[in-house]
C-alpha cells in the first residue's frame, strides 16, 4: 500500500521568492491497484512522486510504503518499490542481461534467484531477442522494456510508472500495459503518471487530478463522470480544474485502430 499525506513541496526562485510546486497532497493505493495520477505539464506530478520515492525530501508531510517513511525509513521503503521514468539511463555497454544481473546483485540476491528472475523477465517483457545485445545499440521500445525489467528486478510489491509509454511503437506499447495490468492482478499498488488519457481511461482503477500542485478531483471514472457532467478523461479534467485549452492530450490512433487495441 502507498499512503501519501499532505505532501508539500517549496522550492526558492530566482527572483529571491518561492514556488509551491505540490500544496498538501494526500491519497492511497491500496494492493492490487492502478491509480493514475494525472495533470498538465508542470502540475507537480513528478516532483510529487520523487517525494512519493524518497528521492526528493518535502519541505512537510509524508508517504509511506508498506508501512515504512520513505525519509525516517528510506532503506526499507525502497526495497518495496520499483520505480520507472521515460529519462531513466542505462550502462550503454552492458547488454540487458549484463544490466539486470548487476541490479540483481546490488539487491542482496543470490545468483540462482538473479538468473531465474532474469529469465522470467526477459520471457514476460519478450526481450529474447535483444537480451544480449549492448543497450547502446537498442531501439527506444526496446531500452524502455530493459528499464521496466530493471525496476521490476526484486519483485518489489509497490511500483512508480512516470510515462511508462512515452516514445513507444504499438507493439511495445501493449506490451507495457498488459505487463502494468498483470502485476497489478499479482496484488501490487501501481501509480501512473502519463499525458495519454486514452491509455489511463482504460488501464487505471482510480484517478487524482492535480493542478498547481493540489488535487482537484479524485475517484474512479464513474464518480469523475458524475461529478463533473462530462465522459471523457481530458473534459473532465478541464472542468475541474478551470481551464478553457487542451491541457492534456489523446495518443494518436494510427489508421484502421480501435482505441481498445492501443
Amino acid at each position: 500500500m502507498v499512503e501519501v499525506h499532505e505532501l508539500v513541496k517549496i522550492f526558492p526562485t530566482t527572483e529571491g521568492g518561492e514556488k509551491r510546486a505540490v500544496d498538501g497532497l494526500s491519497f492511497v493505493v491500496h494492493p492490487g491497484e492502478i491509480y493514475g495520477l494525472l495533470g498538465p505539464n508542470g502540475a507537480g506530478k513528478t516532483t510529487a512522486l520523487r517525494m512519493v520515492s524518497g528521492l526528493l525530501t518535502p519541505t512537510s508531510g509524508h508517504a509511506r510504503l508498506a508501512g515504512f517513511d520513505v525519509i525516517t525509513q528510506r532503506e526499507q521503503a525502497k526495497r518495496r518499490l520499483g520505480y520507472l521514468t521515460a529519462s531513466t539511463g542505462l550502462y550503454q555497454r552492458l547488454s540487458p542481461r549484463e544490466l539486470l544481473r548487476y541490479f540483481g546483485a546490488l539487491l542482496g540476491m543470490d545468483k540462482p534467484a538473479v538468473e531465474h528472475r532474469i529469465g522470467e523477465l526477459i520471457d514476460w517483457l519478450d526481450m529474447h531477442e535483444f537480451a544480449d545485445l549492448r543497450c547502446g545499440g537498442l531501439s527506444t521500445g526496446q531500452k524502455q522494456r530493459t528499464n521496466i525489467a530493471r525496476a521490476l528486478m526484486g519483485d518489489p510489491p509497490i511500483l512508480i510508472m512516470d510515462e511508462p509509454t512515452l516514445g513507444l511503437d504499438v507493439l511495445t506499447n501493449r506490451i507495457v500495459l498488459d505487463f502494468i495490468r498483470a502485476e497489478a492482478a499479482r496484488g501490487k499498488s501501481v501509480i501512473m503518471s502519463t499525458h495519454y488519457l486514452d491509455e489511463a481511461e482504460t488501464l487505471c482503477h482510480r484517478f487524482g487530478l492535480i493542478h498547481e500542485g493540489r488535487l482537484v478531483g479524485e475517484g474512479d471514472l464513474a464518480h469523475l463522470r458524475e461529478r463533473a457532467g462530462k465522459q471523457r478523461l481530458s473534459e473532465i479534467f478541464l472542468k475541474l480544474c478551470g481551464h478553457a485549452e487542451h491541457v492534456l492530450r489523446q495518443r494518436p490512433v494510427a489508421a484502421g485502430q480501435d482505441r481498445e487495441d492501443q
